[in-house]
């Protein structure tokens, strides 16, 4: 039984601060740290449940942020980008279930660190009407290959948006958001122990949950954060532009959806 667990890192335990999220500081490389110690801990916690093969897909940023040489070498560590499934990747090898580690709220949320994919892209994202960030887009995703979301960790306004899409998903809340830089957080180990616990109790699960699965084509709905970036966006062809910040566009699949998004989210970097 495969499992692949997504991590990133503005859910993880004692991480509030945007620094702390970025390469080049010491604040980063003591959070890499955390979030490699709650990829540990959810491995560990998917093999005490019966898998017998656990890839860890490093999702955030340039998905390079994972210590490959603390991570459980059980594990098979998925990272460098760009890759087709994004934050899904290691989906392609047939996996029964998907697990969420370092999870955070969607963008305009009053979640730790809220955002959609990129915070100076996107303000919003619909697909067919329904408003999703990072979990809700991914795990339509894993749901359309039929692979559902059993585990998540980050906060508690992440786990309160997330839990209604995935009703069967066992949440480990490591921090209550008290502002999108400030929260009260587990101690490390403490979250480490809850991720293990709760990732264990999700393989029991397994077999009752259902993936999230979306009606076909998809309409996605897109609020851009300035109208330059409607503007750049809008040189898609397939890009019809609603007012000055919102964009439309039809997929014929939530992964097609999910790889326009993240194709815009690249370019936006020539705003910068």
């Amino acid at each position: 039984m495969r499992i692949l667990i997504s991590t990133d890192i503005e859910g993880v335990a004692g991480v509030v601060h945007p620094e702390q999220t970025r390469a080049g500081n010491a604040e980063y490389e003591r959070a890499r740290r955390w979030m490699t110690r709650e990829a540990n801990a959810a491995i560990c916690g998917a093999f005490d449940g019966g898998a017998t093969e656990v890839r860890v897909n490093d999702s955030h940023g340039t998905y390079r942020n994972l210590l490959a040489d603390e991570l459980d070498p059980r594990a098979r560590l998925v990272n460098g980008k760009p890759r087709t499934l994004g934050m899904m990747g290691g989906l392609e090898a047939d996996c029964a279930g998907v697990m969420l580690v370092g999870f955070h709220a969607r963008a305009q949320a009053r979640g730790v660190l809220a955002h959609t994919i990129n915070s100076s892209a996107f303000a919003r994202v619909w697909l067919n009407g329904q408003e999703f960030g990072e979990a809700g887009l991914y795990g339509a995703l894993a749901g359309e290959m039929g692979v559902p979301v059993v585990f998540a960790s980050g906060d508690d306004v992440f786990a309160e948006e997330t839990r209604p899409l995935f009703p069967h998903c066992v949440f480990a809340v490591t921090k209550q958001a008290a502002g999108r830089h400030s929260a009260v957080s587990l101690s490390p180990q403490a979250t480490c122990e809850a991720i293990r616990a709760g990732a264990r109790q999700a393989m029991a699960v397994l077999g009752a949950a259902a993936p999230l699965r979306l009606e076909l084509p998809v309409c996605a709905r897109l609020q851009a954060q300035t109208p330059a970036h409607a503007d750049l966006f809008c040189q898609w062809p397939a890009l019809e532009r609603v007012d000055g910040v919102t964009l439309e566009f039809s997929a014929a699949s939530v992964e097609h959806a999910v790889r326009m998004l993240n194709c815009l989210s690249a370019m936006a970097a020539a705003l910068n």
